[in-house]
């Protein structure tokens, strides 16, 4: 999934903004929204993906995260660039041997971290920060723009034979932006390397499981979900859409969070207000409006257009044909991974998943996180991550997963 903070930027004009969670009634006046937090789950401080694509590695590996302070270890602060630098050469090799015919970039998916976890391991923020160009947050647009160059010209070569250290070029290049990973380190007065590291903080890369919810497969069956970021082509397992609430819902209930990938380029996604909703009213859509005819309306024909957020808006009931609908006409689409840590309710009594983001602390109400409502999650949830013991018995039982 890919970074779309700057195309939200420009949506939503995001200013810096201090207050603090909903359950702070009396500061939620000017939102619309009064939430009551139900249940929160521990998790670690909110990151800022920046000018990057790689919110699949700031979701998943903040899910990593919470799951360590769920089995009870220390605090840690994990590398989201060491995922990102390990993934690529793998990403790069599939590109090559597709002959340019795969999705290439800075995107991604959760299980693009476990796959790094079990074949590479894990290093802490403090061994590896891949921050190299003095910028405080990554800043990839230059790298991911070389980088495709890179192995586009692989492809291309006049020599019609690939070099054998085409690869050993790619990694220099990926070394010069991220820097290179150390072969061993020292945390906390220890020495690791990125294996022996991984094994200390016992996470099993195995345990986690993705799930989805489309009727062009059986459903209780497996199948890679047809999206470009998708690019190591890792499957999902297919319930109906009533199940994976249940899912989400017995997760958090247990005590484990999720990761969420979802289609965040929606009328009813406001970073500036902190919510997620799907309005039922019959307001045209605005994302393919030319901006020559948008500059000319009046404020007031513009206004009509736009959500206020002023209140909660009766929102749609979300069928798995409408779900179905969206996802075949590109309108859902893998814009964003995110982790939902908890369950809230707004002043009327509806349910919301509180959603911790990964673009910094400023610009939402909510230092870094923001409420989906539950037709949101139904009806924009392109995938979820999760725990294999978080998932119901009944449902485990009928996919197979032991």
């Amino acid at each position: 999934m890919k970074n779309v903070f700057p195309f939200m930027l420009a949506i939503f004009f995001l200013s810096e903004l201090s207050i603090g969670f909903a359950q702070d009634k009396d500061k939620k006046a000017d939102s619309g929204y009064v939430f009551t937090v139900i249940k929160q789950l521990p998790a670690t401080s909110v990151k800022n993906q920046n000018k990057s694509n790689t919110c699949w590695s700031y979701s998943a590996i903040s899910f990593l995260e919470s799951e360590l302070l769920r089995t009870g270890k220390d605090t840690f602060d994990l590398s989201e660039m060491f995922c990102v630098r390990k993934a690529y050469p793998d990403k790069a090799l599939m590109y090559v041997r597709f002959n340019g015919k795969h999705n290439f970039g800075g995107g991604g998916a959760s299980h693009d971290v476990t796959s790094v976890l079990r074949k590479y391991g894990m290093v802490p923020e403090s061994a590896y920060s891949g921050m190299t160009i003095g910028e405080p947050n990554p800043v990839h647009w230059e790298m991911d723009a070389v980088l495709c160059a890179d192995v586009d010209a692989v492809i291309k070569n006049a020599n019609k034979k690939l070099t054998p250290i085409w690869l050993e070029g790619f990694n220099g290049l990926l070394d010069g932006y991220l820097g290179k990973v150390p072969e061993k380190f020292t945390y906390k007065g220890k020495e690791y390397d990125a294996k022996s590291f991984s094994g200390m903080l016992g996470l099993d890369a195995d345990n986690y499981i993705e799930l989805s919810s489309y009727t062009h497969h059986p459903f209780y069956s497996r199948f890679i979900l047809e999206v470009p970021d998708n690019w190591e082509m890792g499957e999902v397992h297919n319930l109906p859409v009533d199940e994976l609430i249940q899912v989400i819902d017995n997760s958090i209930d247990q005590g484990y969070t999720v990761v969420w990938g979802a289609d965040i380029s929606e009328q009813g996604f406001s970073w500036k207000n902190g919510v997620a909703v799907v309005p039922d009213r019959n307001a045209p859509e605005i994302a393919g409006m030319e901006s020559a005819k948008w500059s000319k309306m009046s404020d007031a024909d513009k206004d009509k257009l736009l959500l206020k957020f002023d209140k909660p808006y009766p929102e749609k009931v979300i069928t798995q044909d409408m779900r179905q609908v969206e996802f075949d006409n590109y309108q859902t689409t893998d814009d964003h991974g995110m982790h939902i840590t908890g369950i809230a309710h707004d002043q009327n009594g509806k349910k919301y998943y509180l959603v911790k983001n990964s673009w910094g602390t400023g610009g939402s109400p909510y230092k870094g996180y923001f409420y989906a409502s539950e037709s949101y999650v139904r009806l924009k949830t392109m995938d979820v991550m999760v725990h294999k013991n978080a998932i119901p018995k009944g449902i485990s039982k009928k996919l197979g997963i032991n």
